[in-house]
């Protein structure tokens, strides 16, 4: 059974830094594309980035573009995302995601497991 435990969430003010990291166990690391989405209160899971199995392809969202970097250790079975320049609306709970492909995808319907995710608070 695939577990994906996310941490590293907490508060930050406006313009600070965060990187959260996500653990995955019960399956091979090395076989999943990896992802980031997020969710807000009242709102949508929204995709924020994601990385191809061996690390060479990245894709973002507009919104993190430049901001956010994602990266893949598969000597800890570990993805993190490291958020600098932060913003009042990347204020959400932050969830990871993991799917058995070759290619990445932005839509929370391409990844089948999922972590139970972090908050992030993002202040003024």
């Amino acid at each position: 059974q695939v577990q994906l435990v996310e941490s590293g969430g907490g508060l930050v003010q406006a313009g600070g830094s965060l990187r959260l990291s996500c653990v995955v166990s019960g399956g091979t690391f090395g076989r999943y594309a990896m992802a980031w989405f997020r969710q807000a209160p009242g709102k949508e899971r929204d995709f924020v980035c994601a990385i191809n199995v061996s690390g060479s392809n990245t894709f973002y969202s507009d919104s993190v573009k430049g901001r956010f970097t994602i990266a893949r250790d598969a000597g800890k079975n570990t993805v993190y995302l490291q958020m600098n320049s932060l913003k009042l609306e990347d204020t959400a709970v932050y969830f990871c995601a993991a799917a058995d492909v070759l290619t990445i995808a932005a839509a929370t319907t391409g990844y089948p497991y999922w972590g139970q995710g972090t908050q992030v608070t993002v202040s003024s």
